[in-house]
């Protein structure tokens, strides 16, 4: 059975569903929507900030390994320091993780739950080792190293499993097509002010909204997992639309992230009426 199987089949147990539940309903409790919430999602980075952040735990863990096997009596400092170091850096990457981690549902949310059940024994491994370390007990030390690394290493498949096998954190709307050219999407007449409208154009799905004597134009699939924006809330003074799903926010003059959970703006369109007909094209 390959690595892709076994991460498959976790997401299957529905027995972790018991854990899940809880856990997440507890997650946006404590990162609810908000400054911090923006902030730990990356909303103004143009991706998740939780896979940039993975690096840094993961750097000296891997270094104080390799130090251990080849760095002799001369490292011992530099692989506490390492230790130490990657500890820290741990706590940032967790918070951006269940962030990411409390928005999600199903099997990858099952699969989540064991990607971080698998980073917290890292944790606590690395911890012990250090502690260990410190008290003399370097044999020990090494041996949680070892096996510390290895439970990061089975967190770090999981992960990437999530991300590239799943989709989570990836733009679920980088396949829309780019419209180069004025296309006609409906009737000028058609459009009723205040009634979010999504339309097709050569593949290219769109929300169309007509406030006062102005027409916007963005994608009408939410970047983050996918949301249908034309069923959220039109918030009229501030011009943004909440997708219905996780209520991400998006600008309706450009499409930019106003609030996470999503990091990837909205395409935005230029939007013209010619002969009675409502025409756009992808903004430059």
């Amino acid at each position: 059975m390959t690595m892709h199987e076994i991460a498959s089949r976790v997401g299957k147990v529905q027995a972790l569903d018991r854990a899940t539940g809880p856990l997440a309903r507890a997650a946006k409790k404590l990162v609810p929507p908000g400054a911090l919430k923006d902030a730990l999602s990356g909303s103004q980075l143009g991706h998740p900030l939780h896979p940039a952040l993975t690096d840094v735990p993961i750097g000296p863990f891997t270094a104080a390994t390799v130090l251990d096997l080849l760095g002799g009596r001369r490292s011992r400092g530099s692989v506490d320091a390492l230790l130490a170091f990657g500890i820290i850096a741990t706590i940032p990457t967790a918070g951006a993780g269940l962030a990411d981690w409390s928005d999600t549902f199903g099997s990858e949310q099952r699969v989540g739950l064991v990607h971080a059940m698998s980073n917290v024994a890292a944790l606590s491994l690395f911890t012990g080792s250090l502690v260990a370390r410190r008290s003399g007990r370097r044999g020990l030390g090494r041996a949680l190293g070892l096996i510390g690394m290895t439970a990061l290493a089975t967190g770090g498949y999981l992960g990437g499993h999530l991300t590239y096998a799943r989709g989570v954190g990836v733009n679920h709307a980088f396949d829309e097509p780019e419209l180069t050219d004025w296309t006609a999407v409906m009737d000028a007449a058609d459009l009723q002010s205040g009634s979010p409208t999504r339309v097709e154009a050569d593949g290219a799905t769109i929300l169309l909204y007509r406030a006062s004597d102005r027409i916007f134009a963005i994608g009408s699939r939410c970047s983050h997992a996918g949301g249908p924006l034309q069923e959220g809330k039109i918030d009229d003074s501030g011009m943004c639309v909440q997708c219905p799903w996780h209520g991400s926010v998006f600008r309706l003059e450009d499409g930019s992230v106003v609030h996470g959970p999503a990091s990837v703006p909205q395409a935005a369109y230029d939007v013209r009426t010619h002969d009675g007909r409502i025409e756009v094209r992808h903004r430059v």
